[in-house]
């Protein structure tokens, strides 16, 4: 699943629209350390009030909005689990009855219920339905007419939210005329900002793949394992975070622990051209042992060689065969995603301009220098230019 098919998804997520449909949704109500099932209500989504329906595709979107390996995780299904996650989903997938894929999340509910402990109310919702998309082939039709041709795909949608009391308020009464103290004991529902959740099936080449789920996580780079592999039974993945974390482990088996920014900024440049030159290729670019190897060397890093590449890689992920997501391995290139930590001040510099900064000796003491264009303006004063 790549991240023009996850937009794609995402933007059909609105009212009135011919290329979505939500048929059925259905909502629990956890409680607190309990794990008390309070309340459930499943209602065809037409019944559902305009007003909350807004909300929840607010909802809906917010889930699946952000990066893959970030926050969105293609995870392959677990091939030997017990009361395997994938027969129930796909068997909601294809059932046309509401109550029995209502029985069906139902048991998956009680699955997020095991070995857990909510320190707050939740919210589960489900939703299924189905959205449209063309194929990329046109039929002869879809020619004459101007329309793509256009494959239907079901879908079971699952969002996980928390709660949270509201504040207290002081509040004016217009018929009484006076002021009063204001409480709702009513909990809000966190629509807003999902905790996590998952969009089954996922996709692979625009075509519904069962054997797949997209997992959603709202917070970057820290999916819930137990989720995935007791709730899901899924694989996890490994994260953007994990995949930086090899790549500097592996730099610094053959480079040592220390790098200049000269050539550390090189290192970022040649990634990020490798990142470029696949943008618009269907797969995310990604680097093996032989890419790592040329990178280094052209970012002027001694002694690299082919044997000493694949042994790090093995070293560090136990196989010299692994790939990295481009992506995934370096900050964000042009914007301040490098933040230089010091007693006195942090910097923050983006990857294309490390190469201004640097590390001096400047009698016996460590500084950073940074090489400026213009002059220095602070608090309306410019700075006078001293001679080292």
């Amino acid at each position: 699943m790549n991240k023009k098919e996850v937009a794609h998804i995402r933007k059909q997520f609105k009212l009135d629209h011919d290329l979505m449909n939500i048929y059925d949704i259905l909502n629990v109500y956890i409680m607190k350390e309990s794990n008390e099932i309070y309340h459930w209500e499943r209602l065809p989504f037409g019944l559902v009030d305009r007003e909350k329906q807004e909300l929840y595709m607010g909802n809906f979107k917010k889930l699946l909005t952000g990066e893959l390996d970030h926050k969105l995780f293609e995870l392959k299904f677990q091939e030997e689990a017990e009361d395997p996650t994938r027969v129930m989903l796909h068997q909601g997938l294809v059932t046309g009855d509401a109550e029995e894929w209502q029985d069906l999340m139902m048991l998956l509910v009680d699955k997020m219920l095991v070995d857990v402990k909510y320190e707050k109310d939740m919210v589960i919702t489900f939703v299924r339905g189905q959205y449209y998309r063309p194929t990329k082939a046109r039929n002869d039709e879809a020619e004459e007419s101007g329309k793509d041709e256009m494959f239907a795909h079901p879908f079971i949608l699952c969002s996980v939210n928390s709660t949270e009391q509201q504040r207290k308020n002081l509040m004016f009464d217009y018929v009484e005329r006076e002021f009063k103290y204001n409480i709702i004991v009513d909990p809000i529902i966190k629509l807003s900002s999902p905790e996590q959740g998952f969009f089954y099936p996922s996709v692979t080449d625009n075509y519904s793949d069962v054997n797949r789920i997209l997992y959603c996580t709202g917070k970057s780079n820290y999916p819930d394992p137990q989720f995935i592999e007791q709730v899901l039974n899924a694989e996890r993945s490994v994260t953007a975070l994990e995949e930086r974390s090899f790549f500097e482990d592996i730099v610094k088996e053959l480079a040592g622990e220390q790098l200049d920014t000269t050539t550390l900024a090189q290192v970022y440049e040649e990634i990020q051209q490798v990142i470029e030159d696949g943008a618009e290729e269907e797969e995310a670019p990604k680097l093996d042992y032989k890419d790592v190897e040329r990178v280094l060397k052209v970012s002027g890093v001694e002694n690299v060689t082919a044997e000493k590449v694949e042994r790090a890689f093995e070293t560090v992920v136990d196989d010299k065969y692994y790939e990295m997501k481009a992506s995934s391995v370096i900050p964000k290139y042009t914007s301040k995603s490098i933040k230089i930590e010091t007693k006195v001040a942090t910097i923050s510099v983006s990857p294309q301009d490390l190469r201004y900064v640097k590390q001096v000796n400047y009698q016996g003491k460590r500084c950073i220098m940074i090489e400026v264009d213009e002059e220095v303006v602070i608090e309306g004063f410019t700075l006078s230019t001293e001679t080292l």
